[in-house]
């Protein structure tokens, strides 16, 4: 797999405010200032059509009717999203099996990479949602996601193609690194642990299914089981690898998304 970094993929600083995308159109930020303004400083957009960015913020509990929430920009997204980031991949690790970027992806715009990328900008506070959800302690993961994937299309429809890569470079790239270099695949287990006790308050087991190869090579073949529920067994290169991966799948079917990692 090819070392040298992404273009502009470096880890930003989150905590700051990001220089905006199409600077040119963005003044300074005066007060006071609407929702709408506060937002695209936050996320370094301005768009030219206002009601765009209010349809991305808008959970189908806050909207009119259906179609008038964020749910079909969170059909485009999803959909753009998913093949920015495989010609980023396919482009800048030219060494790299389908397997490998395969992965790399399933992880890259996994709703939990979404999910945190839209906290890390602090996207919560501008949602329009009904008096239900806006009430509840904590907004869930899941809704978090959707607003990230809403934000990419309704970039891509008012400023086009170039705004919304570079928008995805800019956010996601430093997921890409994140997850070639394994910092994230690292954490699967203890992200397993710790979802399963706030939820359940269950312990995940991992349990050696199969194992194949010679002494010195092995492979081994291990599932995640939390309560009475098995999840999809993963190979590894070692014991650790394996449960990791099994981990990982287990987090996707528990999300409700596809698991990254094969069992045969």
């Amino acid at each position: 797999m090819a070392e040298d970094d992404l273009p502009n993929a470096e880890i930003p600083d989150l905590s700051a405010q990001p220089q905006p995308l199409n600077a040119a159109r963005l003044g300074p930020l005066e007060e006071p200032v609407d929702k709408i303004g506060l937002c695209e400083h936050r996320i370094g957009y301005v768009f030219t059509d206002k009601q765009l960015l209010r349809s991305a913020l808008t959970h189908a509990s806050g909207a009119e009717h259906r179609l008038a929430s964020n749910e079909r920009l969170e059909f485009l997204g999803d959909a753009i999203l998913g093949a920015e980031v495989c010609e980023m991949l396919f482009r800048k690790y030219t060494d790299s099996s389908e397997g490998d970027l395969t992965r790399i992806k399933s992880v890259v715009v996994s709703r939990h990479t979404c999910a945190k990328i839209s906290g890390l900008l602090g996207v919560d506070e501008f949602l329009i949602m009904g008096k239900g959800m806006s009430s509840a302690p904590s907004i869930p993961r899941s809704l978090l996601a959707d607003v990230f994937e809403a934000l990419i299309a309704a970039i891509y429809l008012d400023g086009g193609h170039a705004e919304v890569r570079e928008f995805i470079r800019r956010y996601v790239g430093p997921e890409i690194q994140l997850a070639v270099s394994g910092q994230i695949g690292d954490n699967y287990k203890s992200m397993l642990q710790q979802s399963a006790q706030k939820k359940s308050g269950m312990t995940p087991v991992y349990l050696l299914i199969d194992e194949k190869g010679p002494d010195h090579s092995k492979c081994f073949k291990v599932h995640a089981r939390l309560g009475q529920q098995d999840f999809l067994a993963a190979w590894g290169r070692n014991k650790k690898e394996a449960e990791q991966r099994a981990a990982c799948n287990a987090l996707a079917q528990i999300n409700g998304e596809p698991p990254p990692f094969t069992s045969d």
